[in-house]
């Protein structure tokens, strides 16, 4: 990492360059495409005369056998036969802009494709327009860019910064991890596998859905080289933001691995290995980003697919994808055979609203609901904030695994390390904070010792599930027929639309006169019987009415009934209570009531004991009880703080008034 940040200002006054015909956010569209080809260049500069000599014998055939030898002439999975390089290339400052798309044209067609991910033909074609091109051209060539001065983690880090630069206020959670954090990550996920990590000439498949430009691909890699330097991880990745996705891709080509295992896309609406599952994964997906784009396609495979998709535990509300990309890693897990026993690891990076958004029998509270009784969860971390460059809040590392050491089995270990930080020297956007390396070895330490202390907690699985009961009380209604009551019939829809019609014409208006008239014949019924008396029993007053009625001959439908009693009652605590056909209690929506018991308990042992004694006519109705399951982290750490006295504040308010009359005193002398 030796000078790291000198190579990222050297490159950043190349960007400052394009100041005037380019906004600051767009100076990446240049940057990041130059700073590709410029190692494109420096890699395969060696090589470059010997690649140009055997094209002149190969380039009758087929390019894809042509490109299969150049490369091997290479010693890279990529080359170029153009004749131009970035030195040729400021000998003809005239033609430049022919010359540099000469160049690109040249590459074998793994690499071309990424420079196309760039767009970068109309950069070319502004650049050259504004008399910029040459000179931006002649500056990269002034810094070398090989992997042997510049190592590949070294690149990521000078990518990843660039881009936190032209894109500061980025959506949160967007493109960049801080690599503190994913070694955090990485620490986290490969800790309880460090012993068969270590067999010689080990390999593993790990997999990003998120890649971004595969930082955290490079930081395992790098993890697993330091523990076992025979050791590798097959990397694969989906990343949806193409700058990202063509400088993942180089990076791929760069380090000789195969670049067919980066993919482009969305992984939500068209995942990219559908029938592939990995030993490991890793991703931050986008926090608080709405997953509309992808709903037909998610909703499609959730209805028609259930658990034989991804998404088959539930859907979030379309306001935030991130629990859809948790499900869809989970269903990249192997499975646990006598072939495999390991299973599978996943470490993700999520905000708090995975933890506890959403109510029983809601998307988020029954994908929680899965997790935890399919015992995936094997513990959370979580980390300070202001950790990330666009966005200071908190952060949560899940770890998941379906094969969890037997000490962890049916628990779920929660490690609170939000004050593991120190503040940075100068602010990164919204980045005050990091952790540093005793700091990760620390929570690290705390997470594999699976001790309870002030930082760590260990729970069963149910301790975070819970049965939402609904708690009914009784309707009680009086009854009573007056002129003001009456009046409250012409508010109800039923009585209403009496004198409407669908009909057209005179049969339409022969409706309308007829239903007025039965309005007029109801209304007579009831001031017939306005006596003002007042009826505590629904049943009593409903045979009155219904007496009334038929002394009239007047047939009244149900709803028209239901109208009429809607119109005369009113809510009484001291009446009877009304009941159903069958004489069981009518439930009062608006004392309608909800209470949360803890899966442990007895719901009708909770029920005597913190419902009855407040409401003692009060009974759950059965059918419509919810199983749900939420984290509530932040309450398993609260420390209570003691109010001050009101003493001490009293006495601190006389100190601030006598500091605050000397002052004024100074003042007005």
């Amino acid at each position: 990492m030796n000078n790291f940040q000198d190579k990222v200002n050297f490159i950043w006054t190349i960007a400052e360059i394009l100041r005037g015909p380019y906004k600051k956010e767009d100076y990446g569209k240049v940057v990041l495409p130059m700073a590709v080809l410029r190692r494109f260049d420096c890699v395969l500069a060696e090589t470059k005369e010997e690649v140009l000599a055997q094209y002149e014998k190969y380039k009758h055939l087929p390019q894809e056998s042509r490109d299969e030898i150049l490369n091997r002439v290479a010693k890279q999975n990529f080359s170029n036969v153009s004749k131009y390089d970035f030195e040729k290339l400021l000998a003809d400052s005239d033609n430049i802009a022919d010359n540099l798309r000469d160049y690109i044209n040249g590459f074998s067609k793994v690499a071309r494709d990424i420079i196309e991910y760039f767009d970068f033909d109309k950069q070319i074609e502004k650049m050259d327009r504004n008399n910029l091109l040459y000179l931006v051209v002649k500056r990269f060539g002034e810094i070398d860019l090989h992997p042997n001065i510049v190592s590949n983690v070294e690149m990521g880090y000078i990518f990843e910064e660039l881009i936190r630069r032209f894109s500061e206020h980025g959506e949160a959670g967007d493109h960049y991890t801080p690599r503190e954090v994913i070694r955090l990550m990485v620490s986290l996920l490969l800790n309880e596998d460090t012993e068969d990590l270590i067999k010689p000439g080990i390999t593993q498949t790990l997999y990003d859905c998120c890649a971004g430009t595969g930082g955290m691909g490079s930081v395992a890699q790098e993890y697993l080289k330091e523990l076992n330097p025979t050791a590798n991880f097959e990397f694969f990745g989906q990343e949806f933001n193409e700058e990202s996705y063509a400088i993942c891709k180089a990076d791929i080509l760069i380090k000789g691995e195969q670049a067919k295992n980066i993919a482009f896309g969305n992984t939500l609406t068209n995942d990219a290995f559908p029938n592939m599952k990995f030993d490991y994964m890793i991703t931050n997906p986008p926090y608080g980003v709405e997953w509309k784009p992808a709903e037909k396609a998610v909703k499609d495979e959730h209805e028609q697919k259930g658990f034989n998709g991804r998404f088959g535990a539930g859907l979030p509300r379309i306001s935030d994808g991130q629990l859809l990309f948790l499900q869809h890693l989970v269903s990249k897990m192997k499975p646990v055979t006598p072939e495999n026993p390991k299973g599978s690891r996943i470490a993700i990076i999520m905000n708090g609203s995975p933890l506890f958004t959403g109510d029983a029998g809601s998307g988020e509270s029954e994908i929680r609901r899965y997790l935890i009784e399919n015992d995936l969860v094997e513990g959370i971390v979580a980390l300070p904030d202001q950790l990330f460059y666009n966005t200071g809040i908190s952060t949560y590392i899940w770890i998941l695994t379906n094969n969890k050491d037997p000490l962890r089995k049916g628990k779920i270990q929660l490690v609170n390390a939000v004050s593991f930080y120190q503040k940075m020297k100068k602010s990164l956007g919204n980045k005050r904070n990091e952790l540093s390396n005793e700091h990760i070895e620390e929570i690290v330490r705390i997470y594999g010792s699976l001790k309870p202390g002030e930082h760590c907690k260990i729970f069963d699985n149910e301790d975070f599930g819970y049965r939402k009961i609904t708690v009914e009380r009784p309707l009680r209604l009086n009854f009573q027929i007056s002129a003001e009551r009456i009046k409250r019939l012409w508010e109800q829809t039923a009585f209403i639309n009496l004198a409407t019609s669908r009909k057209k014409g005179q049969a339409g208006l022969d409706e309308i006169e007829a239903g007025k008239k039965l309005q007029q014949e109801i209304i007579d019924a009831l001031h017939s019987l306005n006596d003002l008396t007042v009826y505590k029993n629904r049943d009593i007053f409903m045979r009155k009415l219904k007496k009334a009625f038929k002394e009239r001959n007047l047939m009244i439908s149900a709803p028209l009934i239901k109208a009429i009693l809607s119109a005369l009652s009113e809510k009484d605590e001291t009446a009877d209570i009304c009941t159903d056909s069958k004489g069981n209690p009518e439930p009062d929506p608006e004392l309608r009531d909800t209470e949360n018991v803890p899966l442990k308990e007895n719901i009708h042992a909770y029920f005597e004991r913190e419902v009855k004694p407040h409401v003692p006519d009060a009974w759950i109705d059965e059918s419509k009880t919810k199983i749900g399951y939420e984290i509530p982290f932040t309450r398993h750490f609260y420390k209570y703080t003691p109010l001050r006295s009101s003493q001490e504040i009293l006495s601190e308010i006389k100190e601030l008034e006598t500091s605050i009359l000397a002052k004024l005193e100074k003042v007005l002398g």
